[in-house]
């Protein structure tokens, strides 16, 4: 029974021995095989041999960014799949110092996206070419649907990277398409922005209130098209608005966002933060500010910068109301800049402006070809004109913080307060203790004692 068994055996052996080929697959050919199949099945995938990691491992490392930044791999993936490619990789050189800085910052905008991928897909050509097969043809087709005319000698690296899905050659100089080339000359001549025509403004008819369109032609003898009344004057319930003008009490001007808008631009124009504090943080200048150009009145604002409050004393800010004043002194109610304030002091030598600090005034006069306010040691140059100036407000930076001539004391030859005794407070002392002592007399001398030593 066990000869049997193993005879049926020997058979089933011999016939599957005599149906095998003569000459079977390698295992390497087989695994590979079976891989593809699996690679097939699953999606298209690359191994680490092919063409694409060797690019991305090279030494062209800005083609390998700007593919990688144009979303390009999946794509040269597929195309590995199906057949082998040519790549003409640029060198670092050529894509970094050569090209336009302009031209690139094109390439990198989001928006331009298409471009730059149709850029790189213009210097791979979906065969295997060889740098002999190469240099002999005049003409190529890419991947983008173009044909490459490769100019002479600019294959520097012929066959550096040689892989068993394509080749890579280097090139001295970035290759351009045509497509490209027209949306970047587009883009510089803003002529895909221009989206709106430019037309003029659309005529409103002040009597109708509505669009004006061409009048259809009248018939002679015709009715006219708008009642009489509409052609006479207007009466006064048409009348314009009268002019605005300060204390009208009708808010012509946004005056509160005209004093935030000059506020952020100290702190965009750097150099004056504490000022920009005062304003916002410590004092309420700012709602004042807005609600007196809201009115129509109009402000210049001589704004000293950071070096210049550093300078200020902590006694000189704490007493109540200090920053109040001490910006009530820099504000004057005109508009002026620094071209209106230069040539009144080249003509007049000296002006006196008027400041919001009544009755105070504050003196300017030309000194080394600019705007010099106050005098001696507490004078300041004007030397950040026209920092804002919108029609109603005006900012002017000056280099030290302004005082009223009185004001200029050095801080330490002021006495304290607790210290100094005003003399009319003492005068009113001896007075009031001298009518008490008389009062006292006399009620004594009603009683009889008119030898009190004191009285006499």
């Amino acid at each position: 029974m066990d000869c049997q068994i193993y005879g049926v055996a020997f058979l089933l052996l011999l016939c599957i021995a005599t149906a095998l080929p003569e000459n079977p697959l390698p295992r390497t050919a087989l695994s590979s095989s079976t891989t593809g199949a699996s690679s097939t099945s699953t999606g298209t995938g690359i191994n680490s041999n092919s063409v694409l990691v060797a690019l991305l491992d090279s030494h062209y490392t800005e083609l390998a960014e700007l593919v990688e930044k144009a979303l390009l791999l999946q794509t040269l993936e597929d195309a590995v799949g199906h057949q082998n490619i040519t790549i003409l990789a640029p060198r670092n050189e050529a894509i970094d110092r050569l090209v336009d800085p302009e031209f690139k910052r094109f390439l990198l905008e989001p928006r331009n996206l298409p471009s730059l991928q149709s850029l790189l897909l213009y210097h791979i050509i979906p065969s295997r070419l060889h740098s002999r097969t190469i240099s002999r043809q005049t003409s190529h087709l890419t991947l983008t649907g173009e044909h490459l005319e490769l100019p002479a000698g600019s294959i520097s690296d012929p066959d550096v990277i040689l892989r068993l899905d394509g080749v890579i050659h280097g090139i001295n100089q970035l290759l351009i398409p045509r497509s490209v080339q027209q949306d970047y000359n587009r883009r510089r001549s803003l002529a895909d922005i221009s989206a709106v025509l430019p037309t003029g403004a659309p005529d409103v008819d002040p009597r109708t209130h509505r669009l004006k369109k061409p009048a259809p032609p009248v018939p002679l003898g015709a009715p006219p098209v708008l009642p009489i009344y509409d052609a006479m004057a207007p009466g006064p319930n048409l009348a314009p608005a009268p002019a605005p003008g300060p204390g009208s009490g009708k808010h012509h001007f946004d005056g509160h966002s005209q004093v935030k808008d000059f506020i952020q631009t100290l702190l965009l124009y750097g150099g004056y933060n504490e000022l920009a504090d005062i304003l916002v943080n410590l004092t309420s200048l700012a709602t004042e500010m807005g609600r007196l150009v809201s009115e129509g009145y109009v402000l210049t604002v001589l704004a000293p910068n950071d070096e210049a409050m550093a300078k200020l004393t902590t006694d000189q800010l704490s007493e109540p109301g200090a920053p109040e004043q001490i910006m009530y002194y820099h504000m004057i109610p005109e508009y002026q800049t620094e071209e209106s304030m230069y040539n009144a002091v080249r003509r007049f030598g000296k002006i006196k402006y008027d400041t919001l600090r009544l009755p105070h005034k504050v003196v300017a006069r030309e000194a080394d070809g600019s705007v010099k306010f106050g005098s001696g040691e507490g004078s300041a140059y004007l030397f950040d004109p026209d920092i804002y100036s919108d029609g109603r407000i005006s900012v002017q930076g000056i280099d030290s913080v302004l005082f009223p001539p009185e004001e200029n004391v050095p801080a330490e030859e002021v006495t304290p307060a607790a210290d100094r005794k005003p003399p009319t407070v003492t005068r009113h002392t001896k007075l009031r203790r001298g009518k008490l002592l008389e009062t006292a007399c006399k009620l004594l001398g009603d009683f009889g004692r008119s030898r009190f030593v004191s009285c006499q």
